[in-house]
């Protein structure tokens, strides 16, 4: 019997990737395609698959809150979250019966965690109510706290260390190997080393790379301002009104988000 696979990511390329890359692998049948929250749920208590591969970041419910309801109804689905979220969970769970992906997946990696469903599901810890459910309730607790840790963000202004929110950061940027991060009232820097491992503790649906140089908080844009070549450069919401530019590479995204 095929392992019944659902696939739940509100961004359709996303989807599209998943299931062509499972349609690589032997016995493996993607069931059913969910583009939120609540559309997860219902298809996994009606379809009844055997995994759910379940994005974190959708519109009308997380990742964390689908785990939640699948288990608080007794749905039988194992669980694999898959996430643009940074990697320190990544090691922690690598022996665990729950695994945890990080886009873009590899088709190898994907594949062993395919592998490791299997298994689970071949003995009786994977039945419901065993020792599977028990480690899917310590996973959506230990990354829901590392979620909650990651709201602020230290930064350096002056001879102090400032606390800010996530949130209230307008953008980063990257000059001469150090990082600035600026909020609407205060900047300073960044002990973190690259922009990639500041990224990677940011929300990704929120904060883009829209160029290799900066990162920027797309509900913290003024202005979009149309450029050479159809390029754009971003006018932040920041006190000097800063404008960022935009990578060809990022445009495109850029202009499918907000329709352009």
């Amino acid at each position: 019997m095929p392992l019944r696979v659902l696939v739940a990511d509100d961004e359709q390329p996303a989807r599209s990737e998943l299931c062509f890359q499972l349609g690589q692998l032997d016995d493996v049948e993607v069931v059913e395609q969910a583009a939120d929250g609540p559309q997860a749920v219902s298809l996994a208590e009606s379809l009844d698959p055997d995994l759910v591969l379940l994005d974190i970041q959708m519109p009308g419910m997380t990742g964390f809150e689908v785990a939640r309801r699948l288990l608080d109804r007794g749905v039988r689905s194992r669980v694999v979250f898959v996430t643009a979220y940074d990697q320190y969970a990544i090691e922690a769970f690598e022996v665990s019966a729950v695994d945890y992906l990080l886009k873009p997946v590899e088709s190898s990696r994907l594949a062993r965690s395919i592998e490791r469903v299997r298994r689970l599901l071949a003995t009786p810890a994977g039945q419901p109510g065993g020792t599977a459910n028990r480690e899917l309730e310590r996973i959506v607790q230990y990354v829901a706290e590392r979620q909650h840790r990651r709201e602020r963000l230290a930064i350096r202004a002056g001879d102090r260390f400032l606390l800010v929110r996530s949130d209230d950061v307008v953008y980063a940027s990257l000059a001469d190997d150090v990082i600035t991060i600026v909020t609407g009232t205060v900047s300073g820097t960044s002990n973190y080393r690259t922009l990639d491992e500041l990224h990677s503790h940011l929300d990704p649906a929120v904060f883009w790379r829209v160029h290799r140089s900066h990162v920027v908080n797309i509900n913290k844009i003024k202005e979009i301002v149309p450029w050479f070549s159809r390029n754009y450069i971003l006018r932040m919401k920041d006190g000097k009104g800063t404008e960022i530019p935009v990578s060809r590479t990022q445009t495109k995204r850029l202009r499918e988000y907000l329709s352009l």
